[in-house]
């Protein structure tokens, strides 16, 4: 995403001249971004915990996402008065956005039929899923594949807008790349890690180390986007990385629902 500012063309705060315009620490955006970052995970230990099996778990889990995807916009247009369109799209990057995507795929799916299937580590998780599938009004494997196709699909684009364009852009505004790169995968994991830890009941070993595997992949997608500019790369990578783990979910849900 693009936006303009004093005569320049600006992405995620830095001109496609590559020049350094990283600012002094502003309180205020501070201030956003340190809600940016704790915000997803705040309300996914409401929705996804507090609110498990609970009939307004579907809508406590609309609202939190409404009000995480709409602050960006909110507050560039709001404070930084900036003008967000999405940006034409572009081939940069996405190569390597669809190698990494595919890699992960493949190995994460090698991984769950050669091992993990059948291992004590996802003992329960598939009733897990189900009970989580029905605070989302997910009954049928039709409805499941649905909300598998949104998530893969719309929510990873949503989450890499998020992520890597507001997120990481605004921090490389005000530390280091690499800093930004740890500070906004880090965020990224939080919440993951609540997720992880309701399916595999805790959060022991297993937990800690698949949320790092989700730390190393925003990591990576904030550098192929930091490289390239466009989050079209890091959104089909992202994208088949979700799918593969929504296929994994349903084959839990089909196998503890008996279908």
């Amino acid at each position: 995403m693009l936006y303009r500012r004093q005569g320049f063309r600006y992405d995620a705060g830095v001109t496609h001249a590559e020049i350094d315009v990283r600012k002094p620490l502003d309180a205020r955006q501070v201030a956003a971004l340190a809600f940016a970052l704790t915000f997803p995970t705040i309300t996914t230990a409401i929705y996804f915990i507090l609110l498990s099996g609970h009939p307004l778990m579907g809508a406590a889990y609309a609202a939190a996402k409404v009000l995480q995807f709409a602050f960006p916009v909110v507050w560039a247009t709001a404070y930084e008065g900036q003008k967000v369109r999405p940006e034409r799209p572009r081939c940069a990057g996405l190569g390597e956005g669809l190698a990494l995507g595919a890699l992960v795929l493949a190995g994460t799916l090698a991984l769950y039929y050669g091992y993990f299937k059948t291992s004590s580590v996802l003992a329960g998780a598939g009733a897990e899923v189900v009970e989580k599938m029905k605070g989302f009004g997910v009954n049928s494997a039709a409805k499941f594949l649905a909300l598998a196709c949104f998530i893969s699909v719309f929510h990873s684009l949503l989450e890499e807008y998020y992520w890597r364009w507001f997120v990481f852009g605004r921090l490389s505004n005000m530390v280091p790349p690499g800093m930004a790169v740890a500070l906004s995968s880090l965020g990224f994991m939080a919440h993951h890690v609540l997720v992880v830890g309701q399916f595999l009941h805790g959060y022991g070993p297993y937990t800690w180390f698949f949320s790092s595997c989700v730390a190393v992949g925003g990591a990576l997608w904030a550098w192929l986007y930091h490289r390239t500019r466009t989050l079209y790369g890091p959104w089909f990578s992202h994208l088949l990385v979700d799918a593969g783990l929504m296929w994994i979910g349903f084959d839990l849900w089909r196998g503890a629902v008996g279908t």
